[in-house]
This record gives structure tokens, C-alpha cells and sequence, in this order.
């Protein structure tokens, strides 16, 4: 069982999406946290950290124009 790890930007919800994809955590962590500090402010902006696991998806963590809100646990 292999989890990956992801980072994905979408300039308008539901829109395209440019994604990045990491075995080490921290290394999609440092990117959405990269991402928010640049297009952060942009209200139609949506970034995600996610956690993949044998093709299942949970999101970790969503930014917004309106903030932040931690996805549920495992």
C-alpha cells in the first residue's frame, strides 16, 4: 500500500487543475504552502492538500479566499 501525496491548484472551482504529487508529506506540504502565499488572495482560487491511498482521496487540507478548513481524519 503506497500513499501518495498531492498538491493541486484550480484557478476557479471545478476548473483545470495543475497538481503536483510527492511520496515525502512535506514535500506537498511546502508546495500548497507555496501556492496559498502566491494566489492565496485570489477569490476564485482553490488549493488542496491531498492524501491518495490505493486510488482513494482524502483532502487534508482546502484554501480559500476565506481561509483555510482542515479535512476529516482518517
Amino acid at each position: 500500500m503506497e500513499t501518495k501525496h498531492l498538491a493541486r491548484l484550480q484557478f476557479e472551482a471545478d476548473g483545470p487543475a495543475v497538481e503536483g504529487e510527492w511520496k515525502v508529506p512535506a514535500t506537498a506540504q511546502d508546495r500548497y504552502t507555496e501556492w496559498v502565499g502566491l494566489d492565496g488572495t485570489d477569490p476564485d482560487v482553490v488549493i488542496r492538500l491531498i492524501e491518495e491511498t490505493d486510488g482513494r482521496q482524502r483532502t487534508v487540507k482546502t484554501w480559500t479566499a476565506q481561509g483555510e478548513v482542515e479535512g476529516p481524519k482518517p
